[in-house]
């Protein structure tokens, strides 16, 4: 059997990629026990940054091309399979996958797969072209919960997402995140899926008393069960 290496096609938004890489640590940690510095997986790590704008519509043909090259470019490198750390690709999901002879996870199902066994009402954090797209929605819908949303907090969410792209240290940030949270409670909501990879930098911040579904967390953990099933 050729070398275990996975694929990470990342860069999207360029401020989510060395999170990402530090939940597959994590996660190598916390499934089978690695300790030194030997036994965690070998990465291939691909920063594409992309043209995503979250103030203008995206030109989805030249966004969807430059994302095929990307994985195709790790392809040719020889990568076990590939793991996309931006829900917003997902939009393309089944032509992305089309393009290349590795597997591709796919961030979606492996977040709604988290979410509670039992019926609860749930909301989204996302882009807006993620929303738009509604891959999540049907997920959550499918997996029989209550989705819950205002249009106001998108607004926050676009306001948010392009502060953290301009700093990240910006204080505003808190701030922002705590009157979504608030927002979110007055709807007696019980889940929020977090599905913008830039949000993480708030989210270590500022927990919330809330449960998070969080897709780079999920995907993360897909990223290092694909690994370690390449053994078998």
């Amino acid at each position: 059997m050729s070398e275990k290496l996975i694929g990470i096609l990342a860069g999207m938004g360029p401020r989510s990629t060395a999170p990402f890489v530090d939940l597959v640590v994590d996660e190598c940690q916390i499934q089978y026990g690695a300790k030194y510095d030997d036994e965690f997986p070998k990465m291939m790590i691909y920063s594409l940054p992309t043209p995503f704008y979250i103030d203008r519509p995206i030109d989805h043909e030249l966004m969807r091309k430059t994302i095929i090259e990307g994985l195709q470019k790790l392809e040719s490198i020889g990568v076990s399979f590939i793991a996309m750390p931006c829900n917003s690709a997902h939009i393309y999901f089944k032509e992305l996958k089309e393009s290349i002879n590795v597997p591709l996870l796919n961030i979606v199902e492996e977040t709604v797969k988290k979410l509670p066994v039992v019926s609860q009402k749930v909301t989204l954090f996302s882009t807006s072209s993620t929303f738009e797209s509604t891959i999540y929605q049907k997920g959550i819908i499918n997996s029989g919960h209550e989705f819950i949303f205002k249009d106001e907090w998108q607004v926050k969410l676009n306001n948010l997402i392009q502060n953290i792209k301009i700093d990240k240290e910006n204080t505003q940030n808190v701030d922002i995140w705590n009157e979504l949270i608030e927002d979110v409670k007055k709807e007696s909501i019980e889940n929020i899926v977090i599905a913008c990879t830039d949000l993480n930098v708030v989210l270590e911040k500022a927990p919330p008393l809330i449960n998070i579904i969080d897709s780079s967390k999920c995907l993360a953990n897909a990223v290092v069960s694909k690994y370690l099933e390449l053994d078998k």
